[in-house]
């Protein structure tokens, strides 16, 4: 099911993007509503899965992992995606991993601190005996970082069209 956002839910989600600790009393000050309705609101998106997390968001290259690649895996016919993914799971450097369609089976990325040790990080994923081969690409360059405001601001206002 889809949660409906109007142009309120997005102001209150970009200002807790941008000051993630502004506070519901002063985000009500400059949002120029009662502060009910702003927990009120984030409390709604929270439910509705819109909100997943009020967690710092990390910077892996600031951590000392500077180094990120994709690897595209395929998977032992029988192995099951459930089974790799416990598997990569367990790796640290691997920070997401997906189902895909098209050539290969799973997709995840996986950052390092160097080649070197990406090299280490991509043995280590293929050392599962589900995992037949991989094919990685290394990011040189992120030109656009993670984002979903745009796409809060697009549901927004198709809830307001005009």
């Amino acid at each position: 099911m889809t949660a409906r956002v109007d142009a309120l839910d997005a102001r209150i989600v970009h200002l807790f993007a941008e000051e993630p600790r502004v506070g519901v009393l002063e985000a009500s000050r400059r949002l120029g509503v009662a502060r009910g309705t702003v927990q009120a609101r984030l409390d709604r998106l929270a439910r509705a899965g819109v909100v997943r997390s009020w967690g710092p968001d990390l910077d892996p290259a600031a951590l000392g992992y500077p180094v990120m690649a994709f690897a595209t895996m395929e998977i032992r016919q029988g192995a099951g995606h459930e089974v790799v993914a416990e598997h990569l799971a367990t790796i640290p450097e691997v920070l997401e991993a997906f189902t895909i369609t098209g050539t290969g089976d799973m997709w995840c990325r996986i950052v390092a601190r160097s080649n070197a040790d990406l090299q280490r990080a991509i043995d280590r994923v293929v050392a599962f005996e589900g995992i037949v081969r991989t094919s990685t690409v290394i990011a040189l360059a992120t030109q656009i970082p993670h984002r979903v405001l745009p796409l809060m601001d697009e549901a927004a206002a198709a809830d307001h069209p005009g």
